[in-house]
């Protein structure tokens, strides 16, 4: 209990590291998934801009980036990681790999979520003379906000896990300290503490979530 007690510091810090993490993957999943996703379904579909080409080269890169396990996506990334931050080391440094496996992960996810939306609804709209924009915005948005919504809560809570793999590159986090204390250490309390803490943490995330979707849902009705 004492031994618990004296790294309860070393917990706070490394869940800040985690949550600074999760916060900027999650951030450029939004930036840079949800166009990528509407992306590769307006490209597949007849609607105002389909492009055989520019849809397989989505595809390509996407499929690369999800194929490759995180772990090893670390690894990879490192040169890019030095280019732009000057360091490998931290969890700024962990968040490029991160943002990156994001983005592909939840692009494929709102590209799922569109399809899944009413094909007629579109028509309807094209044939009352709706722009793109408005399209994209009124129709695409809102008809598929809910599975939108859905899949945001997969890539959040699976970049929790992706953020615990971190700690092996020093990426810092919770990760690294169940690496530091739990396995070099030998102190299984610590081990236990931090996986209790991160289910508690998970449970947290899928409530909020469902919470987020049942408002979605009751909005569309």
């Amino acid at each position: 209990m004492d031994s618990l007690l004296a790294m309860l510091p070393d917990l706070v810090t490394a869940f800040k590291e985690t949550f600074l993490m999760l916060g900027v993957s999650t951030a450029f999943a939004l930036i840079g998934g949800v166009p990528l996703g509407f992306f590769l379904f307006i490209t597949q579909r007849r609607l105002f801009w389909e492009n055989r080409a520019a849809n397989a080269v989505g595809n390509v890169l996407v499929n690369v980036i999800r194929s490759v396990p995180f772990v090893i996506l670390l690894v990879l990334l490192l040169p890019l990681t030095q280019l732009l931050l000057k360091t490998t080391i931290g969890p700024v440094a962990a968040s490029v790999p991160l943002s990156v496996a994001a983005i592909a992960f939840y692009a494929r996810l709102v590209q799922g979520s569109l399809c899944e939306v009413d094909s007629g609804v579109i028509e309807a709209a094209q044939a009352f003379g709706a722009s793109p924009a408005m399209i994209i915005r009124s129709v695409l948005f809102r008809e598929a906000l809910p599975g939108l919504l859905r899949g945001l809560t997969v890539t959040v809570i699976s970049l929790v896990g992706y953020s615990a793999m971190a700690g092996i590159v020093g990426g810092g986090g919770v990760g690294d300290l169940a690496i530091r204390f739990g396995y070099y250490r030998y102190q299984t309390g610590v081990m236990v503490v931090t996986v209790a803490a991160l289910v508690v943490l998970v449970q947290v995330i899928q409530v909020l979530g469902d919470y987020l979707v049942r408002r979605a849902d009751l909005k569309a009705k």
